[in-house]
């Protein structure tokens, strides 16, 4: 195909590592597992297999995040672990990218000097010859500062064969307090629509039955490319192209910005039949204050009325949020107001937070005003048991109705059951017999808990 070509021609394939084994770790966000699938397809590419486990792997490639203390928490120790790991064979290959790679550049290679190469999020695509560099010269660092090359155009190796991501757009211009992203990702770029196009169409060739679409703001996409003021609303617009192609049965997409949300993508949403009746849109805080303070383009108000405009156009819609708990600043009565929004807006789910500074972001410099742990572990313990009753509660709308669900993989919990999703994003629990991996199936939802759904086959 010709992304393939176009990338494998910029890659010094070397001999002696065709049959050896990879393994890929990846830490944090679906932009993370996409840009870890986009690495699989390059060591396959340069004639690696997958390894099982990272135990009997040649090659092991640590995908980064850094948006929680944790995070870097994590891989450090990780990275402590693994210095066993590669010592046990002296021909091992230990590579580390990502967020946390590109923050903190010589930062890994002095507290790991045992890792062969550390890259960052703008480079992904070099990784084979920054590889075969390593091998000549010893461990080495390369993280640059703007993108050199779209990672979009590197093969990607997929988890799952009816699935796929599908990255319109990287980085992200806006200047929330609490975000490491454009640090480490860079300003907005958006793909052109064409070559959107291309890839969705490549993809449902290959078996896809569903695409998610990546971005850090899919609202804002296409602001920064020349075309045609007769095309705006881009966002929009794409969906309608991409739901035009035959044999993609659903598009999904993530992370819209609350600001940046209009009529024609809700429109687009209630009107074409591909595009799943789910919506996220990240809340953070209901106070306005703190709204201020996150520098989040609206406040508590604002935030309602996009809510009621949504709701307005699709009552049933499926609504999702984020929310942190513990901004700096933040007392009883701003988490009061978060709470309102929580209660008025009836999310389907929630992903909480507890506010976690990050260097390199304004609010890691607001220490005078960090809420006392506690507080913020008693705050967040208030949210989670609150959700928790509103999903139960609205969950059980959908016992007794005929849905349709995307077989994705076993259950956690059996392994006589498959787990998917219906069309508005539930997690659905159905019997095994009968039905496979990939499978669209029409089912019957016969129960339902705070987190997922029980289902039969019609």
């Amino acid at each position: 195909m010709e992304q393939t070509v176009e990338i494998k021609s910029k890659i010094n394939i070397n001999p002696s590592r065709v049959g050896k084994k990879y393994y890929v770790k990846t830490f944090g966000c679906q932009m993370n597992v996409h840009d870890s699938e986009k690495i699989a397809g390059m060591f396959e590419l340069d004639g690696m297999i997958k390894a099982n486990s990272e135990d009997n792997a040649d090659v092991l490639f640590i995908n980064t995040c850094t948006i929680r203390e944790n995070a870097d928490d994590k891989l450090y120790g990780t990275l402590g672990q693994l210095k066993q790991w590669k010592s046990k064979q002296t021909d091992r290959k230990l590579l580390v990218g990502g967020c946390a790679a590109q923050k903190d550049k010589t930062l890994v290679r002095d507290r790991a000097p045992w890792v062969d190469v550390v890259l960052g999020t703008h480079n992904l695509t070099n990784i084979i010859n920054l590889l075969n560099q390593s091998e000549d010269w010893g461990p080495l660092t390369e993280v640059v500062d703007e993108i050199e090359q779209m990672p979009t155009d590197a093969p990607s190796i997929r988890e799952s064969e009816s699935s796929a991501w599908l990255t319109i757009q990287i980085g992200c211009n806006n200047s929330c307090t609490f975000c490491i992203v454009p640090s480490v990702r860079g300003p907005e770029i958006s793909r052109r629509p064409g070559d959107i196009i291309n890839e969705a169409k490549l993809l449902v060739d290959t078996g896809v039955k569903e695409i998610t679409l990546l971005g850090q703001n899919v609202n804002s996409y296409g602001r920064d490319l020349k075309i045609d003021n007769k095309s705006s609303p881009y966002f929009a617009n794409l969906l309608r192209q991409l739901n035009e192609i035959d044999g993609l049965q659903r598009i999904r997409f993530t992370s819209p910005h609350p600001k940046d949300f209009k009529e024609e993508t809700i429109f687009a949403v209630r009107d074409l039949d591909k595009v799943c009746n789910q919506i996220h849109v990240p809340l953070q805080s209901g106070s306005s204050k703190l709204l201020s303070k996150m520098h989040r383009g609206y406040n508590k108000e604002r935030f309602i009325q996009k809510i009621d405009m949504i709701k307005s156009i699709i009552p049933d819609v499926s609504l999702t949020t984020d929310i942190i708990v513990g901004f700096p600043g933040e007392t009883d009565e701003d988490f009061s107001d978060t709470m309102d929004i929580v209660n008025y807006a009836e999310f389907d789910s929630i992903y909480m937070f507890q506010f976690s500074p990050r260097p390199g972001t304004a609010a890691y410099d607001m220490e005078e005003d960090f809420v006392n742990k506690e507080m913020i572990t008693k705050r967040f313990q208030y949210l989670k048991d609150k959700q928790t009753d509103i999903s139960s509660r609205r969950l059980k709308r959908f016992i007794g109705t005929s849905q349709s669900v995307l077989i994705e993989n076993t259950s956690k919990k059996s392994d006589n059951i498959f787990t998917g999703k219906i069309n508005s994003g539930q997690i659905t629990h159905i019997d095994k017999t009968g039905v496979s991996v990939g499978d669209l199936v029409n089912v019957n939802i016969v129960d339902s808990t705070p987190f997922y759904l029980k289902a039969e086959k019609i």
